[in-house]
């Protein structure tokens, strides 16, 4: 069975199959602060909905995440480093990508286990 939840008109904020969550992408709220504030935000809204769904960080899979400069990934993997711990960290790629919208520095994408 496929569990869908949070919807709008073009997709589902989470999608659960076989105890599989997949997270649309998780842009920063505020998006007035630079790579370290809006990757916090975003991890801290991954936090909520991972909550909301019987998971947690410590049981993500892999994770995608899109930033327009290159120049601030050792800023977001500080802020990736400081969330995660070592022994749980998932597969992961970070790609560059020239527009995420208007100040949106960071995008997620993340799958993880329900517990």
């Amino acid at each position: 069975m496929i569990k869908r939840s949070g919807s709008s008109e073009i997709l589902h904020d989470v999608v659960e199959h076989k105890g599989v969550l997949n997270l649309a992408g998780v842009v920063a709220e505020d998006l007035s602060q630079g790579m370290a504030g809006q990757a916090r935000q975003v991890f801290e809204e991954i936090d909520r909905q991972l909550a909301a769904h019987g998971s947690d960080r410590n049981h993500l899979l892999s994770a995608l995440i899109f930033i327009t400069d290159m120049k601030l990934k050792p800023e977001m993997n500080k802020a990736w480093q400081a969330w995660l711990k070592r022994e749980h960290l998932p597969t992961r790629a970070t790609i560059g990508i020239n527009d995420l919208g208007p100040k949106v520095l960071i995008e997620v994408v993340v799958t993880a286990a329900v517990k």
